[in-house]
């Protein structure tokens, strides 16, 4: 990762390894609300950079840049010894400002004089402009910059109508020039002394401008939310090194990537490119914090709900019922110039937005929450009924409208990502194997929460749909000579036979026979689909594979995870083992022991993963890995209607002992451990129940209590 990333809310800073935003070339900057408010935030000694000896972002709300200065001579004078002066820069951001520290250290044995010089810039660009993707046909106009020597800020007018600003404020004395922004500070350091600049950066829209806190009482308050927020959490550890790392980053990386909108908390799909909500990617890391933070599920419904589809629009891919791909809050998608604020093209946030309120319930028992919500659901589930199946054969499909959309409408988003396999692009209304998948569980799954609601004719309608479904299944999408299942429907209904990872999704939803389980998962994990360190999203085998693809060969922890947590629950645990084994092995050659976003699908014959080169990390739904492999290792299947919950468990090769601590579940919490035993038989043993759900065994399973 060439890039340092940390965030707070809705704040964000990107910068290269030294720290610095270097100048609108870059796609670097302090990032709020789609737009670029720095553009430029470049230290230097005396004119030149300084050398990085060290950086960090691993807790990902603070990073740290150590540094030294050049051997710097002026006409034959030495005006700084090489390595003379360390640097180090400590930043965080809490309330929505950016907080540095610069240290100046000298550990020479003579004076030390410079200049030390940060160049400040801000150009408020769209992310979009930022990213080369979309050309404006208007813009606003920087109306207004301003330094003194203690500030400096930088005023925009959009053409959305909207007023931007940011202020930079520093506490030593400095010359400045507002129109390039460089401050420049006169540094005089005895031998061993140490000075600290401490600088700020507060964004503002619209007037309202943040809170700016002393420093170290902003990094209390920042640290104080993390400690909250953890202590609440589950906890997991292990004897297996790489699998606790791969826990503590994920867990970090899903806090990391919390916002609150004014709806509860959610998560925002990744950092640098898509620090904004989405459908899919937000409902889908929900469903995976349940055993982490089951109040991520609710405020990403409850944000779902507020901007659910409420006409047909085709700019936006608008329907009523539907629920929203993607949010963004740029000038560009504010102005209309693109169709974002928010725009509706994807087939599968509605079925998931109904599948991750009924795992909700099921988790937590929570039915007051969820009955509000109940008109939504209505609405989401006649969109499926009638925008989602315009032909009426009884499954979902997808067809652009909008002219500045998104033509493929599924996960798998890229222009080339269904294909049949002669080569042929599949032309749409397409219907996704995942996304029938999606609609059956959303459907059997709200059936029991509904009767528990007094609502017993909708509940049963929803059943008899849902068998429908089940029963519809095999004879359009099953392919025999392949055993397996094809990827899709295309316009003319017929199959669209590449061998891909999406049928592995039928396993999470339950709407396969126990034949047809193994024969998926079997296949998953054949070398053609299994690398290794994961299951491809492509066979090997298909037309279209390309190990360095977006989505025809390459590997996304998320798509495993959700495999992953389909096997553990049709009790396929070799299986599962295998795709958990390779997933550990991948995270242990990244840094941090960070999945990424997506790495590329050659075989683990090469050593290492080969990393995706624009993959985001952090990323929601990868991150969101790490949790469910704990999940799937216990085998838990909580069901707090009936109160009562079941433990399959597994361990991978490489792991002998788990042990889960704090698990919200029902209406309190659950700790189990692991345990490998002589025979190779894993043992779950409750240590602490408090959920009020009752245990039962699932299948052969070994299950204890102690007492």
């Amino acid at each position: 990762m060439d890039y340092r990333v940390i965030k707070n809310n809705d704040l964000f800073l990107m910068t290269d390894k030294n720290g610095d935003i270097a100048g609108q070339e870059t796609p670097n900057g302090l990032y709020m609300k789609d737009t670029r408010f720095l553009s430029r935030f470049e230290l230097s000694v005396e004119g030149r950079r300084p050398v990085l000896l060290s950086s960090a972002a691993d807790e990902n709300y603070v990073a740290t840049f150590r540094l030294t200065n050049e051997h710097m001579t002026e006409n034959g004078e030495l005006i700084l010894w090489r390595e003379s002066v360390e640097i180090v820069r400590e930043r965080f951001i809490y309330g929505d400002v950016l907080y540095e520290s610069v240290s100046l250290t000298n550990f020479s044995t003579r004076d030390a004089s410079f200049a030390l010089t940060l160049g400040i810039d801000a150009d408020f660009k769209d992310m979009f402009l930022v990213r080369g993707f979309q050309p404006a046909d208007r813009l606003g106009k920087v109306a207004r910059r301003e330094a003194g020597p203690s500030h400096w800020r930088a005023e925009y007018e959009g053409s959305d109508g909207i007023a931007k600003a940011v202020t930079v404020r520093w506490d030593l004395e400095a010359a400045t020039d507002s129109e390039s922004g460089d401050l420049s500070f006169a540094i005089r350091l005895g031998p061993a002394e140490k000075r600290v600049l401490h600088l700020t950066a507060a964004p503002s829209i619209e007037g309202a401008e943040p809170k700016v806190l002393e420093h170290a009482a902003a990094l209390a308050e920042l640290r104080r939310d993390v400690e909250r927020w953890r202590s609440g959490a589950m906890s997991a550890s292990s004897d297996n090194p790489v699998l606790d790392r791969l826990y503590e980053r994920g867990v970090q990386d899903m806090q990391v990537l919390l916002s609150d909108f004014g709806f509860g908390p959610i998560t925002v799909a990744g950092l640098p490119w898509f620090a904004v909500p989405f459908g899919r990617d937000s409902l889908i890391a929900a469903l995976q914090m349940l055993p982490l933070d089951p109040a991520t599920s609710l405020g990403t419904l409850r944000m779902m709900a507020a901007f659910q589809g409420k006409e047909i629009d085709p700019w936006k891919d608008e329907q009523p019922g539907k629920i929203m791909h993607e949010l963004r809050a740029g000038e560009l998608s504010r102005s209309g110039q693109v169709p974002f604020a928010p725009y509706y093209g994807s087939i599968d946030s509605t079925p998931l937005f109904l599948l991750l309120a009924a795992e909700y319930v099921h988790w937590t028992g929570d039915l007051a929450s969820v009955e509000p919500l109940l008109p939504t659901l209505e609405r989401a589930l006649e969109w499926i009924d009638s925008y989602g199946d315009r032909d009426g054969d009884g499954f979902v499909e997808y067809f652009q409208e909008s002219a500045k959309g998104i033509a493929n409408q599924g996960w798998k988003d890229s222009e080339d990502s269904v294909v049949h396999k002669d080569g042929r692009f599949a032309k749409a209304p397409i219907a996704l194997i995942e996304v029938q998948g999606y609609v059956y569980q959303a459907k059997s799954r709200l059936a029991p929460i509904l009767e528990k609601l007094g609502r017993a004719e909708w509940a049963a309608k929803l059943r008899a749909e849902a068998a429908k479904l089940k029963e519809a299944l095999d004879p359009a999408f099953w392919m025999e000579d392949e055993s397996f299942y094809a990827i899709a429907l295309d316009g003319e209904n017929e199959q669209v036979r590449s061998v891909t990872s999406n049928p592995g999704h039928l396993l999470l939803s339950g709407i396969l026979s126990e034949e047809r389980a193994r024969q998926v998962a079997d296949r998953l994990v054949a070398d053609d689909m299994f690398s290794g360190y994961g299951i491809r999203t492509m066979s090997t085998e298909a037309t279209g594979y390309n190990p360095m693809s977006y989505h025809d060969g390459s590997i996304w922890p998320h798509d495993n995870s959700l495999i992953l947590l389909g096997m553990s629950r049709y009790g396929l645990l070799d299986a599962a083992a295998t795709v958990a084994d390779g997933l550990i092995k991948a995270a242990g050659q990244f840094e941090y022991a960070r999945l990424p976003e997506l790495f590329c699908g050659y075989s683990d014959e090469i050593g290492y993963p080969v990393s995706y080169p624009v993959a985001c990390s952090p990323q929601a739904w990868a991150a969101g890995t790490s949790v469910v492999l704990v999940r799937a290792m216990l085998g838990l299947e909580p069901n707090a209607l009936e109160g009562t919950f079941k433990l399959n468990p597994f361990l991978p090769s490489g792991v002998g002992r788990l042990s889960v601590r704090h698990l919200p579940v029902g209406a309190g919490h659950l700790s189990v451990e692991l345990s490998r035993e002589e025979d190779g038989a894993v043992v779950a043993t409750v240590v602490d129940n408090t959920s009020g759900l009752r245990l039962e065994a699932a299948g052969n399973a070994r299950v204890g209590i102690r007492n």
